[in-house]
């Protein structure tokens, strides 16, 4: 399996080369990122919705952000 090299909240990281947002996640997180877990995620400084994760592919060079999201008002 060929990896690519990536940043993780600003650490280097290696993934599988083909790897969606979401399985990058699921590999990265600690607790593999629950679908249902308050999370937002950010690709090269932009967001990237809950359900395009697995629809958006991760390249080399790429860095996903992790953060809580901030709700209430």
């Amino acid at each position: 399996m060929n990896t690519i090299p990536i940043y993780f909240n600003g650490e280097p990281r290696d993934v599988p080369e083909g790897s969606t947002l979401r399985q990058a996640l699921a590999l990265l997180t600690p607790g593999g990122a629950q679908e249902d877990a308050p999370l937002a995620t950010a690709l090269n400084g932009d967001h990237v919705a809950r359900p395009q994760r697995e629809r958006t592919r991760v390249t080399a060079g790429d860095h996903i952000t992790t953060f809580t999201p901030i709700v209430g008002g």
